[in-house]
């Protein structure tokens, strides 16, 4: 009898005692399971083999299962907190077993609403007792998770409570096994060769003829498909999205302008001068049609070269350099979104505004920088101030610190930098998540007279620039920028990953 080689292969290593597993025999074979999937519905066709099919159920932990799993459940860690603090004599603060817990944001919440349900205590008007007599060692859900880390089965009930919890996730698949039939045995006790067949038809077969002369498989209906790729949001999106949602949740409103703009908008009204390096055509993308915008407001115009020149108040003293307004007319790509916040504060893009004010961006900027693991010539930057008095860098580290807790990014660094507009100024750092190497995450600083001045503002403006790609890095644990953007970009993780908070 002659088959094709990879089903004499599939037959020759199937078995007539037992069923084996087709993805341990694909695994055997060096080939895909789909492909051994194919050659064993080939062979039940035939006659030579019996191919059973079972449900098979995967669970596996979600994120913030894996970190229940090595840090314990918040009402686990809310009763033994209890404990320590003697809660099972007498009734102690809430908010203190809790900071005693290192509970915060959603796990308060959790642990509060487990606590009394699983018999660990009470809660009354603020205050929490524990039960000396309650046995966390027993929690079936604590022990479920463990189990499901070390890949063991677990209570069907169980695992729905903790699948309620959104702590686990469970993957439905059909295996499949083959066995040989009486009539496989008979056939290879016969012997059975190999011979080409080809599942396709291509043009070589046509323009050599060759067509005429090669054994075509048949159309297999019953065989798994690739896995579907639907469209989805890209995750930056998805991350823009959720980014966007904590700053109005924070109080903030959304700015709106354009990608490209006057030299004016992006640099000079933020008192860059007009010789930076930053500034030249090696480092902007400036346009050559048109390649100057047509009106600018002539008293602010004024006012910025003003302070460019002869700096403000008494003790002002500009740059003495060289200002020039065709300069400050022409445009270019946005090289920040911080020209998004000169529109605002100086009235021209939604009218005065007066003090407090909150308003941030998520929008693209554009850079001539050196591409590397965290640079490319376009990026997201998540813009945003605050207009109100007495600011300081402590209002603007609270702000971070807030902000970032909403992404589960608790350990921040501030390092002092200068800005030309902003002054005091200081960097931001994240810790990676896989390299634990600190990258930096954005620049932020308190807005300089010179800059607000001009502008017409009264009081203090913090601001900041944060990268969105590299708040993903933290989130996801990507390494490279290119691995999301461009035609590096890779395509299994993009259509994989999801944002989690």
């Amino acid at each position: 009898m002659k088959l094709p080689k990879t089903q004499v292969a599939v037959l020759e290593a199937a078995s007539a005692d037992e069923p084996e597993d087709i993805d341990e025999l694909a695994a055997q074979l060096s080939e895909k399971p789909e492909t051994v999937t194919g050659a064993a519905f080939a062979l039940e066709a035939e006659g030579l083999l019996s191919v059973t099919e079972s449900a098979d159920t995967d669970v596996s932990l979600t994120e913030e299962g894996r970190r229940y799993a090595q840090g314990g459940l918040p009402e686990v860690r809310l009763y033994q907190a209890a404990l320590e603090a003697r809660a099972d004599e007498h009734p102690v603060s809430m908010g203190e077993v809790l900071g005693a817990a290192n509970l915060d944001g959603e796990a308060v919440d959790i642990a509060l609403s487990n606590f009394a349900r699983k018999g660990y205590g009470e809660i009354d008007s603020g205050e929490l007792t524990a039960d000396s007599e309650a046995a966390p060692v027993e929690d079936v859900e604590a022990q479920a998770l463990q189990a499901v880390a070390g890949g063991e089965p677990i209570d069907e009930a169980v695992r729905d409570s903790l699948e309620s919890r959104n702590l686990v996730e469970t993957t439905e698949r059909t295996k499949r096994a083959v066995t040989l039939t009486d009539a496989g045995v008979t056939e290879l006790m016969a012997g059975v060769e190999a011979t080409e067949r080809v599942d396709r038809l291509t043009p070589e077969h046509l323009s050599s003829g060759d067509w005429t002369d090669v054994s075509f498989a048949d159309y297999n209906v019953e065989a798994d498909a690739d896995a579907p790729t639907p469209g989805k949001r890209h995750i930056l999106r998805q991350a823009a999205k959720r980014v966007k949602e904590v700053l109005v949740g924070m109080g903030f409103d959304e700015m709106e302008g354009p990608h490209v703009d006057a030299d004016f908008w992006i640099n000079d009204c933020l008192f860059m001068p007009q010789d930076h390096p930053a500034r030249t055509h090696w480092d902007r993308f400036a346009l050559e049609s048109p390649s100057k915008i047509d009106e600018l407001p002539e008293d602010l115009v004024e006012r910025v070269e003003r302070a460019h020149r002869e700096g403000v108040g008494e003790n002002g003293d500009g740059y003495h350099s060289p200002w020039n307004r065709e300069f400050a007319a022409e445009l270019a790509l946005r090289g920040h979104t911080t020209s998004l916040s000169a529109r605002y504060l100086s009235g021209e893009q939604a009218g005065e505004l007066e003090p407090p004010q909150r308003f941030f961006s998520v929008e693209k900027a554009y850079r001539n920088d050196t591409l590397d693991a965290t640079h490319l010539l376009e990026f997201f930057q998540i813009e945003g101030w605050v207009m109100g008095e007495d600011l300081t860098v402590r209002d603007l580290m609270g702000t971070f610190t807030e902000f970032y807790s909403h992404f589960g990014i608790t350990d921040l660094r501030f390092k002092p930098t200068y800005n030309p507009y902003t002054e005091p100024s200081f960097e931001l750092f994240g810790r990676h998540p896989k390299t634990d190497e600190l990258i930096e995450i954005g620049n932020s600083g308190i807005f300089r007279p010179e800059m607000l001045d001009p502008l017409g503002v009264e009081g203090d403006v913090m601001a900041w620039g944060l990268a969105l790609e590299r708040l993903l890095m933290l989130i996801t644990g990507f390494e490279d920028i290119r691995d999301v953007h461009g035609t590096l970009a890779d395509l299994e993780f993009l259509r994989g990953v999801e944002v989690e908070y």
